[in-house]
């Protein structure tokens, strides 16, 4: 039996973009989402997926390009995943992004705001990114002109990022557009030394080849990280690279590698040997350094993390009396942030490490009025830690992508803080989470801000006021 012959859809035009960044059609009252494209664009499209109310389809010909397409800046971009939104001029990105975020209000949250503001866009768009992860390859991906070509196909190993849903295939980059210019220089002379050294590039299919990946961290400070992460122990060429680096690159103030020989990327636990400069960078807020290591977590778009936090304290609207809850606190860049306007906060988080982070960096910055503690969040917060730490004033929570446990929900609930400041990354989930906390609590402001230019990633601050 055969297989069935997919649909085309001719003609059809693009006129929104969704949640996720999905743009969509319209065809006999049925939505089409389709990537790649934008509002104006008219498209052939071939469905791979078709449910009752909507399908999923990929384009196979553009009839009529929509008069808001620009020009991509990166000679990458379409193939390795990221800065979608490229040909999208900046003002429709955050415009877009600021809807998104009202229709989730609107359609999941169902709820009064009093206020909505403006997207905060971010005044960098391009090399705004403080860390970057490149992958080594002994496979670079093949564009279907060169799989067609009789020609050579010429050097095979790849030093860049994964094509989307392939975890095998690597573009190999000459220019990223995300982080500053010594993270290309340097990424193109790694690859450049392996190539003339005949370093082998790792298989992932077969686990074997000596170069896995690179990791390029930079402050505002310009204080530089660099981690080259081999599979294999061979200890000459590992020397001799990282002998290379230190020669080439003076500015970089922390040279680390490791020897990873598991099967997945992670390095978190793996043993970073420092084999030039300092084992961290220091990272510069107002008026607080945070320890950067090569482990720590800390927000990509430090800027824009700085706008974000000043949002936050403002919406805390802290008088140097309360107790405040930082859930969900990360290393503890927020809870530190407003600590000098409290009288006590107390963070938690679900990561032990990033717990030892955030007691070394209120340690180093002198912060005595902070304690953290590290557990699940639903487990941890509960009647008893609230009796333990003191009834909290202010509850500010940034959760992961998923939202809060309802035991955590309840918990706040219970605990009847004077305001609730929500900072989310999925503005889906925090609509469904306020809601939750309606009946008590009034939204009374959100404000949107835009942490990742080119990805349809939106962050969303939301006020919350006992009722």
């Amino acid at each position: 039996m055969g297989r069935k012959k997919k649909k085309i859809v001719e003609d059809l035009e693009i006129i929104d973009i969704a949640a996720e960044g999905k743009a969509i059609g319209k065809i006999e009252g049925k939505v089409i989402f389709v990537p790649g494209v934008i509002p104006g664009d008219v498209v052939d499209v071939q469905l791979n997926r078709v449910k009752k109310t909507h399908a999923e389809g990929m384009v196979l010909n553009f009839k009529k390009y929509s008069e808001n397409r620009i020009e991509p800046e990166c000679e990458h971009f379409g193939i390795c995943g990221g800065c979608k939104w490229q040909q999208l001029p900046y003002a429709n990105q955050i415009a877009h992004k600021n809807q998104q975020v009202l229709d989730q209000f609107a359609r999941i949250g169902h709820i009064e705001i009093e206020e909505t503001r403006p997207i905060l866009g971010s005044k960098e768009i391009y090399f705004y990114r403080n860390k970057m992860e490149y992958t080594f390859s002994a496979k670079r991906w093949l564009t279907q002109e060169e799989i067609n070509s009789d020609e050579d196909l010429g050097e095979r190993r790849a030093l860049g990022f994964h094509i989307p849903k392939l975890f095998d295939k690597i573009v190999d980059v000459t220019k990223c557009h995300l982080q500053d210019s010594y993270s290309n220089e340097i990424r193109n002379e790694v690859r450049d030394f392996c190539f003339k050294n005949d370093y082998s590039f790792f298989d992932i299919r077969e686990q074997h080849g000596l170069m896995r990946n690179l990791i390029i961290r930079n402050t505002q400070d310009n204080q530089l990280m660099v981690i080259v992460s081999f599979f294999e122990p061979d200890n000459e060429k590992i020397q001799a690279l990282m002998g290379h680096l230190k020669v080439t690159f003076p500015q970089i103030t922390s040279l680390m590698y490791v020897i990873n020989e598991k099967r997945n990327d992670t390095i978190l636990d793996q043993n970073i040997i420092c084999f030039d400069g300092e084992d961290h960078m220091l990272e510069s807020m107002e008026d607080l350094k945070f320890k950067v290591g090569p482990k720590s977590f800390y927000q990509t778009n430090a800027k824009q993390a700085y706008e974000l936090y000043k949002i936050t304290r403002d919406f805390a609207n802290l008088s140097g009396d309360e107790v405040v809850y930082d859930l969900y606190t990360g290393t503890g860049t927020i809870a530190l942030f407003v600590a000098k306007q409290a009288k006590k906060v107390v963070g938690v988080e679900y990561v032990e490490a990033a717990i030892e982070d955030a007691k070394m960096n209120a340690h180093f910055n002198n912060i005595e009025n902070a304690d953290f503690y590290a557990g699940d969040m639903k487990d941890v917060l509960n009647d008893e830690f609230i009796n333990q730490n003191g009834k909290p004033d202010i509850i500010i929570v940034d959760p992961p992508r998923a939202g809060m446990h309802q035991d955590v929900v309840d918990t706040i609930l219970r605990a009847n803080p004077k305001r609730i400041v929500y900072v989310s990354c999925n503005p889906a989930t925090q609509a469904r989470d306020v809601a939750l906390l309606n009946e008590a609590y009034q939204t009374k402001i959100i404000q949107p801000v835009d942490m990742f230019p080119h990805t349809h990633h939106v962050e969303n601050v939301a006020l919350l006021e006992r009722r």
